[in-house]
């Protein structure tokens, strides 16, 4: 088991089971959204995922495109939200508490990268966001069906 939070600590939530990779988005709108260069993240199934408190203080902000970014509304700090096809759930890898057996398995969007962003692992890279099944099969844990 994996715990996380939001920056304040008053949201929680845990992970279970095998992790899978992160990927790193490189979109202008998750670097809005992170601050940063990309946003790191992971798709964990719904059966690894479970709130443990601060449900309530989830606020989210939805674009005209359907970008959706659910954060704290008490430090601001991005957190975990369901996928629009209920499967799982967008895990920004951040808020991990605890050192884990994972790695960077792909970049996406770096087609429209910030020009002083360099990438420094060596992984998949793709200018757009790949299909669904393309991503999953990079990010997934090896030892297990995952989705």
């Amino acid at each position: 088991m994996i715990k996380g939070n939001c920056l304040c600590g008053d949201i929680e939530f845990k992970l279970n089971g095998d992790l899978p990779h992160i990927y790193q988005c490189h979109c202008s709108l998750c670097r809005k959204v992170s601050g940063s260069s990309s946003n790191s993240a992971m798709l964990v199934k719904i059966d690894a995922f479970q709130w443990v408190c601060g449900e309530q203080y989830i606020s989210s902000f939805k674009t005209e495109s359907g970008f959706k970014s659910d954060f704290c509304s008490r430090c601001g700090s991005p957190v975990p939200n369901l996928l629009k096809n209920a499967t799982g759930y967008w895990v920004p890898a951040g808020l991990l508490d605890e050192p884990t057996n994972v790695s960077v398995a792909a970049h996406v969007y770096v087609g429209s990268k910030a020009r002083w962003d360099t990438l420094g692992e060596n992984c998949e890279s793709f200018a757009e966001m790949p299909d669904q099944e393309t991503l999953e099969n990079l990010i997934r844990p090896r030892s297990k069906d995952w989705f």
